[in-house]
């Protein structure tokens, strides 16, 4: 009842041994290759041309590759929103979501909402000439939610 497992998975007994160990071999080799690479680096450390890298030029490439690019822009514009539009604007609208390219910003009042209504071509150049990188299909101002006329109390009509 105990047969080989190879006989049991109809494999070649010829063709066993190398099947097993190919996994084996390549890693050797990537060992290898990694201690001659390593061993390579401490010859030239500190030649010219072997500068590390600054701590801004990891960090930039770190954003690029893990795509946190568009969150940092995105950051950035909400930490400079001053800048952007101005101080007395700024007192009264804040950014409030970056979805798809759509950039919605949340103003206090329907005056603001108004305002920065028609700042949205002047707010779309200012946003891509300063922050490249934060793709803006569409600016989305929103205000507070109007309520309608009261009916009076609990929502009857008073009589």
């Amino acid at each position: 009842m105990n047969k080989p497992v190879a006989r049991m998975l109809k494999l070649d007994p010829r063709k066993l041994p190398a099947q097993v160990f190919q996994r084996y071999a390549a890693r050797a080799g990537i060992i290898r290759d990694r201690q001659e690479r390593e061993a390579k680096a401490w010859e030239s450390f500190g030649k010219p041309g072997r500068d590390p890298n600054t701590l801004g030029a990891l960090v930039t490439l770190l954003a690029k590759n893990g795509n946190w690019t568009p969150h940092l822009k995105l950051a950035q514009l909400r930490n400079h929103w001053d800048q952007v539009v101005g101080p007395q604007i700024a007192q009264h609208s804040v950014v409030a979501s970056f979805n798809d390219g759509i950039l919605v910003i949340r103003a206090e009042s329907p005056a603001w909402t108004t305002t920065l209504t028609y700042m949205i071509p002047q707010l779309t150049d200012t946003i891509k000439e300063r922050l490249d990188g934060l793709d803006i299909s569409q600016i989305r101002v929103t205000g507070p939610q109007a309520h309608p006329f009261t009916r009076g109390r609990y929502g009857r009509y008073r009589r």
